[in-house]
């Protein structure tokens, strides 16, 4: 039975990856419930396969080990830039720390990080030979260069220790254990449909993203890990499929039967205008492509936030 650290456990894709490895592996979680919820991890708490320890990883801590699954860092732009240089730490100094366990007990270390790393893209759709278009100096560069820098420190403990790491590049995800106000799109409109209120969309809403239910990345994520060795590159995991802002906001009313009307607001600074992923190493390297419609997943999603809104 392999042992698993898993950071940022109690979180909406951690929960969801606990969930899934539970049974055959025993997990060593870690949480300062920052953005995560203890709800999240309360099915597992008296699992014998399952030990919990709140934990900030900033501050080193000494577990041993045989993966790493590094996913804690805020991810949703309400909670990142709400205190920017804890974000950057998380980046920094936690990956540090992971790298240090990674390191000491000789185990594989996967790193959640982000296509923010592309930020606003010039390319279409991102491959992950594609350095990026980031603002280094905006309101969301604590997340993009923070993530950029993680994936930096990773390969040069790879080239320098022969460190064995992964990497997965997390495009716009959804799903069950997503907080209410998490901030991301997809919660943000489910929320203010339930309640009837007005759902904001910034710009004019023709911005594209790609949605992936968390099922289908967690398994993506897993996929990655148990690759072999010799896969250290980074890895874009999300959907290919491609909807405007304003569609799924029309799409996420009409499912909810909502009264709610769309107001629109100013486009945040250096919020791309188009994301979507190349899957085409997932694909080749993994045997891994996204097979929940996204007509399904909000479902899904939807009836969540049913339980915890209303």
């Amino acid at each position: 039975m392999k042992k698993i650290l898993i950071t940022g456990a109690a979180g909406f894709l951690g929960s969801n990856l606990c969930k899934k490895l539970i049974n055959d592996n025993y997990l060593i979680c870690l949480d300062n419930f920052y953005t995560g919820s203890k709800e999240n991890i309360k099915p597992f708490l008296n699992n014998s396969n399952f030990k919990f320890i709140k934990h900030d990883i900033i501050t080193p801590i000494d577990i041993e080990c045989d993966e790493i699954y590094n996913l804690a860092c805020p991810a949703s732009p309400i909670h990142y830039q709400k205190d920017p240089i804890y974000t950057l730490n998380c980046s920094i100094k936690g990956v540090e720390n992971m790298l240090h366990l990674a390191n000491k007990y000789n185990a594989k270390i996967l790193q959640a990080s982000t296509s923010e790393v592309y930020g606003n893209p010039l390319i279409h759709p991102q491959e992950e030979e594609y350095f990026g278009n980031v603002n280094p100096v905006g309101i969301r560069s604590c997340y993009d260069e923070g993530k950029r820098v993680a994936e930096t420190m990773l390969f040069d403990n790879h080239r320098t220790k022969k460190t064995k790491i992964k990497i997965a590049r997390i495009f716009n995800t959804y799903g069950l254990n997503m907080q209410k106000d998490d901030g991301r799109v997809i919660s943000n409109f489910i929320t203010q449909a339930l309640l009837n209120k007005d759902i904001t969309v910034y710009g004019d809403g023709s911005q594209t993203r790609s949605f992936c239910y968390c099922e289908d990345l967690i398994d993506g994520l897993i996929k990655l890990m148990n690759a072999p060795d010799s896969l250290n590159t980074p890895v874009n995991l999300g959907c290919d499929g491609e909807y405007t802002i304003l569609d799924l906001a029309k799409i996420i009313i009409k499912k909810t039967n909502s009264k709610s009307k769309i107001i629109f607001k100013n486009l945040p600074s250096d919020d791309p205008v188009k994301r979507k992923p190349n899957l085409k190493k997932a694909k080749t390297f993994l045997n891994w492509q996204p097979i929940t419609p996204l007509d399904i997943g909000l479902d899904y999603t939807i009836n969540w936030f049913r339980r915890i809104i209303l």
